[in-house]
């Protein structure tokens, strides 16, 4: 077992989160996709249930007892954006994925609960921060968890987020940009 990569268990805002992103080096390791999750337990309407310093802190001991180096690396919800395994390091969160790609769980179950606006438009914000960093196009980087050939997890993120209009939307955030020059 690997040693555990410690969180950076920090919040952000859609615009300070872009902030953030904009002052990493991915010199040492840039991931080739982006895999959007859903953490189905706690549901959407349960998240704000523990505050989300207590819930990263949770979030870590949970995965440490899986015996995993490191988690997702981030958790997009309505009000915030927390940073878990720093976008500079690889993370677990797809077995297929874990060394090329970024985590990014979503905080609900989107089988059973209806994605809120907010939180919607903060994913959108940050899938369109993540891409531009690492020069990807979300048209062939953006990936569903279910389409990892190796999970056991057949509907995450869930029926009720549509891709399609994610990477429209994502798209759209990004503006024109040139996949030829990606960014060092």
């Amino acid at each position: 077992m690997s040693e555990w990569i410690p969180i950076v268990g920090r919040s952000f805002t859609a615009f300070d989160f872009l902030m953030y992103v904009d002052q990493l080096s991915f010199s040492a390791w840039k991931p080739s996709l982006v895999v959007v999750h859903n953490t189905a337990s706690p549901k959407f309407a349960d998240w704000h249930a523990v505050d989300g310093a207590s819930r990263m802190r949770g979030l870590q001991k949970y995965y440490q007892e899986q015996g995993w180096h490191a988690g997702p690396h981030l958790f997009v919800s309505d009000d915030l954006i927390w940073a878990f395994t720093p976008l500079t390091s690889p993370g677990v969160h797809s077995p297929s994925w874990n060394a090329i790609s970024w985590g990014v769980e979503t905080t609900g179950d989107w089988d059973s609960e209806i994605v809120p606006t907010e939180l919607y438009e903060n994913l959108i914000a940050v899938l369109a921060a993540i891409h531009r960093a690492a020069g990807l196009d979300p048209e062939t980087a953006l990936k569903f968890h279910h389409e990892d050939p190796l999970t056991t997890h057949k509907s995450c993120p869930g029926a009720n987020l549509r891709k399609d209009d994610l990477v429209t939307r994502v798209k759209a955030m990004m503006g024109p940009i040139d996949f030829d020059k990606t960014p060092t």
